[in-house]
């Protein structure tokens, strides 16, 4: 609900971009990132 848009940085690249909501429900995403 903060952002519309949201990044992937790793290794001080940008790996993935879209909207934030697209992010969130990406597998490799929460898996990495929140721990799911």
């Amino acid at each position: 609900g903060l952002a519309n848009r949201g990044y992937v940085m790793e290794s001080g690249e940008i790996t993935m971009t879209g909207p934030a909501k697209q992010l969130l429900a990406d597998p490799k995403v929460r898996a990495a990132y929140l721990g799911e």
